[in-house]
């Protein structure tokens, strides 16, 4: 993959991870956005598991033009590390009043890795309004660890967000995070493509690192989200934390003292 100088901060990944997700609105020009829609309409072959960016799309391909937008390079650099996987990916496409959503869904089985995690990144092409549905999201939900379609039973949580967005907008997201396509009560197609990335290479400072004392970082860390109550939403902080130590290779890193008295274990080793 490309490197990019345009690697996210320490508090915007922070941010991510305690939201679940990295939204960049309009990044994507619009020369490629109007191209997008004939690549999507006409499909676009199978790309076996775990195969290398480079070998999965071709130099100058619309998606290989897509990952090596700077912005979109950078973000994906700063989350992934060096020399990433394509897991797979797919096309969603959502016809004008089909009348049918997704369930609430996780894309992964129960998934309990702290010190890694993949990155799944959605590109909309076009303006998405509310009419057309979008996708909605739980932010926060990607640590609350489930079975794929478990959720699924939830019809609206407190804090949830159906996206709603220019052309060109890029959502990069944690793989757990609870989501699911909405219907499209509009009269236009909406269009979504969805590219799945693993890591093959330890995610540890892999963004610009400069602001990792900021105080901000913290304070990320520690945000409530209105789908848990405040005191179940401890559990949620606890689990950034534990990332977070994974992250920075810092394992006497805490916020609001959580982790430090759960590790407490004196006289074991």
């Amino acid at each position: 993959m490309t490197t990019s100088k345009h690697l996210l901060t320490s508090v915007e990944v922070a941010r991510f991870v305690a939201n679940g997700f990295h939204r960049m609105d309009a990044i994507v020009p619009p020369d490629l956005n109007a191209e997008a829609i004939g690549i999507m309409e006409a499909g676009l072959g199978p790309v076996p598991y775990g195969t290398p960016v480079g070998e999965a799309y071709e130099p100058g391909s619309f998606t290989r033009r897509l990952l090596e937008i700077p912005a979109v390079a950078g973000a994906l650099q700063s989350l992934l590390g060096s020399d990433p996987t394509v897991d797979h990916h797919a096309i969603h496409i959502r016809e004008p009043h089909e009348g049918g959503a997704q369930p609430l869904h996780g894309d992964a089985i129960i998934d309990t890795r702290i010190d890694a995690f993949d990155v799944q990144l959605m590109y909309y092409p076009q303006e998405v309004t509310g009419t057309m549905g979008g996708t909605l999201s739980v932010p926060g939900s990607h640590l609350r660890r489930t079975n794929e379609s478990d959720t699924g039973r939830y019809q609206n949580l407190r804090g949830q967000t159906r996206l709603t967005c220019p052309p060109g907008t890029v959502v990069l997201l944690h793989h757990g995070i609870w989501h699911g396509g909405r219907r499209n009560d509009s009269d236009i197609r909406r269009y979504m493509y969805k590219i799945r990335f693993n890591p093959t290479a330890p995610q540890v400072r892999t963004w610009d690192v400069s602001d990792l004392d900021d105080p901000q970082v913290a304070a990320e860390l520690n945000v409530y989200h209105p789908w848990c109550e405040h005191a179940t939403a401890r559990l949620e902080i606890y689990n950034r934390v534990k990332m977070w130590r994974a992250l920075t290779n810092n394992p006497s890193f805490d916020v609001e003292y959580w982790a430090t008295r759960v590790a407490n274990r004196p006289g074991r080793t």
